[in-house]
Order: structure tokens, then sequence, then C-alpha cells
């Protein structure tokens, strides 16, 4: 029995108490380390605007409003764009809205209406020239006329409103120029006009 004991003495000596709290407070902090990866959340940056266009064209009318406007863009080099060609060029129709046609939202199983009638054009680029805006009013279902508020926002490198102003569409068809600008080499937008041009190219 002493020759017993003796052994177990000497393998409790071998193990050192130093050494097994290192391995232990290495564990702990390797999975706090984990842990505190799994729950981060990056700082949200304010002010950062997406990088991925340089001009966005906001067209809305009233919310809630069963009429249904469209916008028609030319940029400098003839390019139109409309519902019916969404993308040409460095331009792009991201939303096309059809007043309360397309208005509705699906939230767990439930249809929403949404109430804002907007449309969005993006100018993913620095194309040198004039670019117009017209305003279409495509279809009618109140019969009256309709305010609509065009809005060109230059976002590189800062946020830049270089257009904000209302056009009143009188009736079903009626199509009027919001907005003719100009933007140079730089990207800066120049110069500012409202003479008509026709772009509609459907009835």
């Amino acid at each position: 029995m002493p020759v017993f004991g003796s052994r177990m003495n000497r393998r409790r000596s071998t193990s050192d108490p130093f050494t097994d709290l290192l391995f232990n407070a290495l564990l702990g902090f390797t999975f706090l380390f984990l842990l505190a990866i799994l729950f981060m959340n990056p700082v949200a940056k304010k002010g950062i605007i997406n990088p991925k266009a340089e001009y966005i064209v906001t067209i809305a009318w009233p919310d809630k409003s069963p009429d249904d406007v469209d916008a028609w863009v030319e940029d400098p080099n003839g390019n139109l764009i409309w519902f019916r060609n969404r993308e040409a060029g460095l331009v792009h129709l991201d939303r096309d809205d059809r007043g309360q046609i397309n208005d509705t939202i699906t939230i767990n199983g439930e249809e929403i209406q949404n109430p804002l009638n907007q449309e969005v054009v993006t100018i993913r680029g620095v194309v040198p020239g004039e670019f117009v805006v017209n305003v279409h009013y495509y279809a009618s279902e109140s019969q009256r006329p309709l305010p609509v508020t065009v809005k060109v926002s230059k976002i590189n490198p800062a946020l830049e409103i270089v257009y904000y102003g209302d056009t009143l569409l009188e009736k079903k068809g009626d199509e009027k120029t919001a907005v003719r600008f100009v933007v140079d080499k730089t990207g800066a937008v120049t110069q500012i006009s409202h003479i008509f041009k026709s772009l509609v190219v459907i009835g």
C-alpha cells in the first residue's frame, strides 16, 4: 500500500497547477472571442451614400393616388429611358410606379397598401452633355390635374440637390419637360432649363 500511495503522489506532483490555470484561461478567452464575433454588429457609417450612382432623379406624385405617371429621361447621347426601355447607356429606371396597381406589399402573408407614388431613375456615371427629364400622365383614374414633384440629386462626392420643382399635369396624355440639366466633364451641373422637348413615343 505505501508503494501504491507514493506512485499516486508522484503522478499528482507532475501536474502543474499554474499550467492548468493558463490552459483554462486560454479556453475562456477563446470562447469569449468567438462569442463576441458572433454578436458583433458593425458600426453604421452615417452619411455614406451608395456610390453606384452619380445622380438620382426622383419623380413623385400624391400618396394614394390611383393615377399613373411615367418618367422619360434622355441622356446626352440620345439614349431614351422609359418603362419599356429601362436601361440604356449609364441610365437606369430603377422603379416604375403604376399608381395603386403595383403598390401592395405582402408582409406575413397579409397584403398591405403602400401609399407612396414614386419613380426613380439613376445615372451611374458622368456623361457630359444635357439630360432631359419629362413626366407623362399615362393613365388617369381620378380624371383630375396631377401635381408632380421632380428632384435631381448629385450624390458624389457628397449629396447635393441640383434641382427640386413641381410640374402640373393637366390631363391624361399630358407630357411636360420637368427639367433639363447640363453636366460638364467634372460631373458638375452647369445649367438648368425647362424648355419643352417631346420624348414620349407612345400614344
